[in-house]
């Protein structure tokens, strides 16, 4: 008999009955069923040292029961590091974010880069230049040119609020 022959004919005669073992361990036939084919894949590679074994079985089973413990210990990780999770509840933006971010919406392109590098990532004229690649007084008349449009979109937003 060929040795993959003899492979075929010793998973047909196993693979039901660790099948049930595992389902009974594990509580889940789909699970039992993949964790089984795994063990049998890995015996696969190795047939030709485990057909020597008096009870090639064992090995199997091992291997099987062994996959499924490490499946359960990564899935109980997994389920307590989930329970360890607290969830934040974070306020909604403030009017006045909610007014500043549809002004800077407003403003062209440039503008809005040029703004927000200077004011919220803090560079500074020369930085933004490089940064854009453009000369500092482009970066100058940007800067103005969009403070001035979100000083005016913002004092309507403050009189809207009065």
């Amino acid at each position: 008999m060929v040795a993959g022959q003899r492979f075929d004919d010793f998973y047909v005669t196993h693979f039901p009955v660790l099948t049930v073992q595992l389902t009974a361990y594990i509580g889940d036939l789909n699970e039992a069923q993949d964790v089984v084919q795994e063990a049998f894949c890995r015996a696969w590679t190795r047939w030709e040292r485990l057909e020597a074994y008096d009870e090639p079985v064992t090995w199997v089973r091992r291997v099987a029961w062994n996959i499924a413990t490490s499946r359960w210990r990564r899935m109980r990780t997994a389920a307590s590091f989930l329970r360890r999770q607290r969830i934040d509840v974070v306020e909604g933006p403030s009017p006045d974010r909610v007014a500043l971010d549809r002004a800077l919406a407003t403003l062209p392109p440039n503008q809005r880069k040029a703004v927000v590098l200077h004011h919220v990532a803090g560079l500074s004229v020369p930085e933004i230049a490089a940064e854009l690649a453009v000369a500092e007084g482009t970066v100058k008349s940007w800067l103005h040119r969009g403070r001035t449009a979100l000083n005016a979109a913002l004092s309507t937003h403050r009189e809207a609020d009065r």
